[in-house]
């Protein structure tokens, strides 16, 4: 199931990188090859399906993407508990605590003088 999550997500992803960039930008964009095309439809037909294609392949990318995650979970893991309370309660042993660092020990006291005589 997630083998086709994973796919239909990269087919949504390509085609929002090939609507984004067909787009026309404030630097022209690569709309501007199509200038020819947009004749035909209309130049603000095109910007308007351009602009409504891209929102709903963002919205898909969302729920796919959202669907994928809720599809792999198991009610294991929405659960609270951590992995260390289920080995404990299973009989396994916990993890390990961390090591303390053994506290530095104290420079000695330089040796007192000798008295001149």
């Amino acid at each position: 199931m997630s083998l086709i999550f994973s796919i239909l997500i990269l087919v949504v992803c390509a085609l929002l990188i090939l609507i984004v960039l067909v787009q026309n930008s404030k630097g022209g964009g690569l709309s501007s090859t199509f200038a020819s095309s947009n004749q035909v439809m209309g130049v603000r037909k095109t910007a308007d399906f351009l602009e409504k294609s891209t929102w709903v392949l963002a919205a898909a990318l969302i729920v796919l993407c959202l669907a994928s995650t809720a599809s792999t979970m198991t009610p294991e893991d929405s659960s609270r508990e951590t992995i260390s309370t289920r080995k404990a309660e299973e009989g396994g042993t916990a993890a390990p605590a961390p090591a303390a660092k053994p506290a530095p020990t104290p420079a000695p006291a330089p040796a007192p003088a000798a008295p001149a005589q």
